[in-house]
Parts: structure tokens; sequence; C-alpha cells
């Protein structure tokens, strides 16, 4: 029985890498569904500015660029302009996703020395499928890897989402994964920004067990090449963060550790239970949260929000997309990703999602930035693009309307990374980067997950066939 178990293995194993070769080796044209100038008549359109959403509108693209935006009646006749009438469709931007990831959680059990694995090939494929057109990393393993990949889809050699690369993880010591570098000091921190700033990466990430002297360094470092800095902190709480000027944090109150009675200076508790429990049981609306919120504001610091990871590991994700994620994943992959799921469970703390969603609402209301991003890891059953799509659910589902979302997923991205005049948002002038949606998104949220076309700079690629194609790979490393 072992012996054909192993013989059953192996073959599935050379299937998945054939697969796996086969997408890696698509020519850039292959999904490409639409291209030239091009009419999108009767949509319903929400253009990310956080204006109300309009109906019966047209959007004409033209050399990779909307040149108008408007009703439907009022379309400008143009020579070889192609009409396309999508009556009972949403026109999004394209999504602009702040804590995405190149790499995944690794199918392996807990414990082994490999708990991350790099996906370049699945990942922008996965992305752009999705409908995130704008991705920033949060965090890299390997980052010459990386790199390359940015190169070549920026030389049209790969299709993918236009990359906004974060350096290898500013982690104290000991590293939280065996595959992250511990800083020993200031100084070392300082040469790590400077390094990666030179090689081409244009933001940094500090990690749980980062001292002050360490994060304050490579704070000062990075506004001096003009780069921003986020954090997922644990040994240093949000406020002190954003005094010592940190520019983003990433996954918001879920994260701090300063209102944990057990915490000591500069040291991350080794008991995430009752940290969390702590934090579940505070007052949104107390003095202490609102005076952390007011700080965040006062400084400028902007918020993460990563719902679609929190719920994998603090409740039961229920998603139209879960059909899709098994489809993609490797067996191995998930089955690991559902036992995850299954022991993380016993810690029964699914109402601190909802204290989180609570959070980010008090945040925005109290004029904070908000952005979103899926970090697809965690259980490993978040996946790059679909995350994204479940974080929009989950917005809705913390109190915002599908205008509000749409806008914290697109606009605030963009402004935050300094191209809001580029992307973001559907406008004239602005480059085509947007989504084609069946159904009435502004009727429906779960409508984010029914993408047919994905435009990036006027290009139309062809969602459906994209996801079909990523069959059984997510999980395994890049060969």
């Amino acid at each position: 029985m072992a012996a054909i178990l192993a013989s059953a293995f192996l073959v599935e194993l050379r299937l998945t890498l054939h697969r796996f070769m086969v997408l890696r080796d698509r020519p850039v044209d292959f999904y490409i569904r639409e291209r030239g100038t091009i009419a999108l008549d009767h949509v319903m359109l929400i253009d990310g500015t956080g204006h109300e959403a309009k109906p019966d509108q047209t959007v004409v693209i033209e050399h990779g660029s909307i040149t108008y935006v408007g009703p439907f009646s009022g379309r400008p006749n143009k020579p070889n302009l192609k009409s396309v009438d999508l009556s009972g469709h949403s026109v999004v931007p394209g999504l602009v996703g702040m804590h995405e990831h190149l790499f995944t959680t690794a199918a392996t059990l807990p414990g082994s020395h490999t708990q991350l694995v790099q996906q370049s090939t699945v990942s922008r494929l996965l992305y752009l499928a999705a409908g995130v057109t704008t991705a920033r990393t949060a965090g890299s393993i390997e980052p010459e890897a990386d790199l390359q990949l940015k190169r070549r889809i920026d030389r049209g050699e790969l299709i993918g989402p236009r990359l906004y690369l974060t350096a290898p993880y500013l982690e104290g010591t000991p590293p939280t994964f065996p595959e992250m570098h511990g800083l020993t000091n200031a100084e070392e921190a300082r040469a790590a920004v400077n390094l990666w700033a030179d090689r081409g990466m244009t933001s940094f990430k500090a990690y749980m067990n980062i001292t002050p002297n360490e994060l304050q360094s490579a704070i000062d470092t990075a506004h001096q090449r003009g780069l921003k800095i986020t954090g997922h902190l644990c040994s240093i709480g949000l406020e002190e963060a954003s005094q010592m000027g940190i520019d983003n944090l990433e996954h918001g109150l879920v994260s701090d550790t300063e209102f944990y009675s057990g915490k000591q200076s500069d040291h991350c508790p080794d008991r995430v239970g009752p940290v969390l429990r702590e934090l579940n049981g505070m007052n949104i609306q107390g003095e202490q949260i609102q005076h952390l919120i007011n700080t965040l504001i006062d400084r400028h610091v902007a918020i993460t929000s990563t719902l679609a990871v929190l719920e994998s590991e603090l409740s039961n994700p229920s998603s139209d997309n879960e059909g899709r994620r098994r489809h993609a994943m490797t067996w191995m992959a998930w089955r690991l990703s559902q036992m995850r799921r299954n022991h993380i469970a016993a810690f029964h703390m699914g109402s601190l999602l909802n204290q989180e969603m609570a959070f980010e609402r008090a945040f925005v209301r109290a004029g904070g930035m908000l952005l979103a991003g899926c970090d697809p890891t965690g259980d490993g059953s978040v996946l790059p693009g679909l995350g994204d799509q479940r974080e929009l659910e989950l917005l809705v589902a913390a109190g915002f309307t599908t205008v509000e979302a749409i806008q914290i997923a697109t606009q605030n991205g963009a402004l935050f990374l300094g191209i809001a005049d580029q992307a973001g948002t559907v406008e004239a002038g602005k480059d085509a980067d947007l989504l084609v949606l069946a159904g009435d998104i502004t009727q429906q949220i779960s409508n984010i997950e029914r993408v047919e076309l994905v435009f990036k700079k006027g290009v139309a690629y062809d969602s459906r066939a994209i996801f079909s194609d990523v069959h059984g790979i997510v999980g395994l490393g890049e060969p």
C-alpha cells in the first residue's frame, strides 16, 4: 500500500510540475482578449473616487489610457472605435493591493526548516486574474527573484500587475521565520536599507522582533532616500512606532501589543493567546484606543487592512471563491491549510475579527488613511488576488459601503504610493487599469469575484481563462 501511495504521489508531482512549466512558458499574448480603441458601454461605474455609483456609463480607452468617462449618451464618436455592450456589468478601477507577497506558506508541517516558498509565476497570474493591477509587496524572501520579475513585467516579457517591491524583512534577533535574516544592531539596519534601495526596492518593512534603535535607524535612512517604511510589529507598539516616524502599519489593532498587561519593553510577548484576549476585551471607543487612533492620524500613519488573512486565522471563512482556492492549490497545500485552520479555531477568537473591523471603521471615521491587501500567507488558504477580492467583501461586512470599500482598495493605495495621477480611479487621462465584472456590484459585493476582463494599461486579459489554467500548483515552490 505504501508503495502504491508513493507512486501515486510521484505521478501527481510530475503532472503538477508539467502544469507549472506550461504556465510559466505561456506567451504574453495568450490571455489577451481586447486592445486598441474600445468603448465599454452601458456599465454601472464605481470610479474609485468615493463618488456614488453611476448607471449607463461609458468608458473609452485609447492607446492604453482612458479618454472618456461619462454617460453613454455623451460618448464621442471616434474612428476605429470598437463598441462593447456591457449592459448588466460593472466597471471598477483595478485594485491596488498594499499587502501582497510573491511567496506563500510552505506546504510543510509546522516546525519545518522551510516555512515560506517563492511563487513568482503563480502570484503574478493570480493577482492579475483577480483584478489586482498594482501590487505593493510587503516583504521579500527572494529579493533578486522579485526584482527580476518586476523587470520582466515592466519590459512586457511577462503578464502581471505593476509591482512596487519591498525589501527583505527588517527583522530583529531571533528572526520569526528561518527565511529571514535577524538584524544585530542599528548600523546593520541602516546598511540594509541603503543596500536594497540601491538595488531598486522602493519600500521597507520592519518585523516582529526589531528593536527600537534598529527601527529608528531604518526609518531615518528610508526617509533620507525618499522612501517609505511599514511594519508588522510586536516588540514595539503601534503608538511608539508612529512617534518614531513610521509611515504605515500592517494588520491594524490585532498586531498591537502595547496594551497587553504582561508586555515587557522592547520584547515581543511569547504568549499570543493572552495578548489577543485582552485586545478583544477593550472598548474601541474607550480612551486608550481613541488616543491611539488620534496619534496615528496626527502622525499621518496609514493602516493596511488585511481582513482576509485574519478571517482565515480567527474564524471560519465563508466565500464563493472557496472552490477556486481549492482548484488552484496542490492537494498537500490544501490539506495542510485545513489542518492549520482547525488547530487555530481551538483559540475561539472569531470575535477578534469583529474587533478589528470596528477599529478600522473608527480609524476611517476619524479621518485615517486605510489601505487594503490580503497577505497571502497565514494558514496557506489565502491566495494572491482571491484574498484581495475577499478583503473587499469583508470591508463591506465591517460596515463600509461598497463605494467606500472600493475607494480604500484602489484610490487610497495609489495615493500612498504616489501614483494617483496614473492609477487608482477611472478618470480621463489615467492609465486604463480597470475591471469588468458580471453583475451589479452595488447590489452584491460578492460580484467582485465575477471578474471577466482585467484591463491593465488598456490591454484586456481573460480572467476566467487564467484561473482555469492555474490548477493544483499553489503551494509548490518555484522550480
